[in-house]
């Protein structure tokens, strides 16, 4: 988030793969800060939107200089107390912004030959090791089983779990 003469912008990069992720950034940035104009500006192979405003640094406090994995991002109270009521659109949030769902291939040698299996998973990947545990808590605030796959990276590939987060999450559009 920039800041230029006490009026912070709120950018947003959103690939021009995903259009209706780029129209619902614009849309809520809109709803949230409605006296603010949200503007749209193509670039290589993304969109930025971005507002302007001296408020939304009073929405993102955890905003600093600085890279995000090398300083504390922790939620407010009041923040936290959003998330709780809807961690629903929490876990969408993050796995939109930083997560993956595809379809894990894994080979097994058995009794000599070859076999394929495959499954749906949800990978959310962040160098943030704050942003990693609050994506565990809403995991756990949502019933979702989940486990680290890596040291920066949350897996959710048990099928029960999968299904219960792409209830909240859905598609990419």
């Amino acid at each position: 988030m920039l800041c230029r003469k006490g009026v912070y912008q709120l950018s947003l990069s959103c690939g021009d793969n995903w259009p209706g992720l780029i129209a619902e950034a614009a849309d809520v940035m809109a709803a949230v800060m409605p006296t603010s104009s949200v503007s749209r500006r193509r670039k290589n192979g993304c969109t930025e939107v971005k507002s302007h405003s001296k408020h939304w640094v009073c929405l993102f406090p955890q905003h600093g200089p600085g890279r995000k994995h090398l300083r504390k991002i922790a939620l407010e109270d009041w923040q936290r107390k959003i998330v709780e009521m809807h961690p629903g659109r929490f876990a969408r949030g993050l796995m939109h912004s930083d997560g993956y769902r595809g379809t894990n291939r894994v080979r097994r040698h058995f009794n000599g030959s070859d076999h394929w299996y495959e499954y749906p998973r949800y990978l959310f990947g962040n160098e943030s090791k704050d942003i990693l545990e609050l994506c565990g808590e809403v995991l756990d605030l949502l019933g979702v089983e989940w486990r680290y796959s890596r040291y920066n990276t949350i897996s959710v590939a048990r099928r029960g779990a999968v299904e219960r987060l792409d209830e909240f999450v859905g598609p990419k559009y």
